[in-house]
């Protein structure tokens, strides 16, 4: 049984006004960078002001768009036909400088030059756990509040890590309330020398504990970073929550990306499920890398079976070897000499077209015309197989989330390295079927 899903209309959903954000989200490998960086260049070319943001570490979407680097600045990306209006940026999430840039914004001078230099903030905002999703809820923030684009394209980091942004909020929220850093921060709030002489008394036995397993100097360095962020603690958890309700307003758009493989898919109906359990808008799925075939009514059983049969009869041909009377198998002479009006011509015709099939060779090896078509066979008979396997692996996932709109597209023969590359992508995405290939 083929399951039937509805289709993903993706022009439509790039045309409509009302859509500003739209997340991609899925397993690594499966193309989720190229399809966010297709959909940017085919908004921006219907008209839209597009900017994708890409969190995944890989240059794949600077190169794909001509750009020598992405950073932390919305860059324009040449090349986009602007004449209906739009245009494209493109740029990279720089964890330490968006971490920088919300200190610098939301604290004085002074306190803002404290925070940047304490060793603990250098090393949280480098690369602590899970600062990096709440950079991204930082950055998607800033880019809707300027309000520059029409639509903003989100690229997130491959696996389920890719939704780990939708946590930020809660995290830190419970980072916030913890019992330490409330300890920490009682101090700072205590004021003065009240502070250090509660600090003194009360924590002592604390902080000498503390002091021999992660060290004195950064005790203190943790102490000092608590407070001086304490005045910015309320609009971090504000700004995460504001970000996390854009997210599940109407104007924003999920579309999870699979392969058509029964791993990607099986965490694509993880995204779907918790998508569900978030209230997210999910707009489908794009299963990229479908495979099809131009002679789709030959199946592979039967491609198989004929690829037996030219091999027994070109097997017979070869044992029979020349007849005694000079003439060949095929009924030509021995010698190579052949009838002008016959063969000769024929074979003429085909080295003028540049298809003589007689003449295809491996290993320096002259294959008969029924050998390479057996070989083509089998080739169809793999092709075929793979066809199939794919139709039973996204049947699977249609039959758990037959809601789900899907819009297919089919395999290309090379990797995706330019605007025109990124192009094709967008209309086989436009289609939502894939092409015969």
């Amino acid at each position: 049984m083929t399951w039937q899903t509805p289709l993903l209309r993706v022009d439509p959903l790039l045309a409509d006004p009302a859509t500003r954000i739209i997340v991609c989200c899925g397993s690594g490998g499966v193309g989720k960078t190229t399809t966010a960086a297709a959909l940017g260049v085919r908004a921006a070319e219907q008209g839209r002001r597009v900017v994708v943001l890409t969190i995944d570490p890989a240059r794949r979407l600077a190169q794909s768009m001509g750009l020598t680097e992405l950073d932390n600045t919305p860059r324009r990306v040449e090349g986009i036909d602007e004449s209906a209006g739009g245009g494209l940026d493109a740029m990279m999430l720089d964890m330490k400088r968006t971490f920088d840039e919300v200190v610098l914004n939301n604290a004085d001078p002074a306190r803002a030059k404290a925070i940047l230099e304490n060793p603990f903030y250098q090393s949280l905002s480098a690369g602590f756990a899970g600062t990096q999703e709440y950079m991204a809820m930082e950055k998607l923030g800033q880019l809707r509040a300027r309000d520059e684009w029409d639509l903003i394209v989100v690229d997130t980091p491959p696996s389920r890590s890719a939704l780990d942004f939708l946590d930020a909020p809660k995290r830190l929220g419970s980072f916030l309330d913890g019992k330490f850093i409330k300890l920490l921060m009682a101090p700072a709030k205590a004021g003065g020398r009240a502070g250090m002489l509660f600090l003194n008394a009360g924590m002592s036995m604390m902080t000498g504990a503390l002091n021999k397993v992660v060290g004195a100097h950064l005790l203190r360095d943790v102490q000092t970073f608590v407070a001086a962020m304490d005045t910015m603690f309320g609009g971090f958890r504000k700004r995460a929550d504001a970000t996390y309700r854009l997210l599940q307003a109407p104007g924003t758009a999920f579309l999870v990306v699979a392969a058509p493989e029964r791993d990607a898919l099986r965490e694509a109906s993880y995204f779907v499920e918790r998508l569900a359990a978030e209230t997210m808008p999910l707009a489908g799925l794009v299963l990229n890398r479908v495979h099809g075939s131009g002679a789709a009514q030959l199946t592979a059983e039967r491609a198989l079976s004929a690829a037996e049969q030219l091999d027994d009869l070109a097997a017979e041909e070869e044992d029979e070897g020349p007849a005694e009377d000079g003439t060949d198998a095929a009924g030509g002479t021995g010698d190579g000499a052949e009838d002008e009006a016959g063969h000769g011509a024929a074979a003429e015709d085909e080295a003028a077209d540049g298809a003589t099939v007689s003449g295809a060779a491996v290993d320096g090896q002259e294959l008969s015309p029924e050998s390479l078509a057996a070989g083509l066979l089998r080739l169809h008979a793999e092709r075929m197989q793979v066809v199939e396997r794919e139709r039973r692996t996204r049947d699977r996932f249609a039959s758990l989330h037959p809601e789900v709109p899907v819009a297919e597209v089919a395999a290309l023969p090379g990797d995706v390295h330019d605007l025109a590359g990124l192009r094709t992508v967008g209309e086989r995405l436009a289609d939502g079927r894939p092409a015969v290939t």
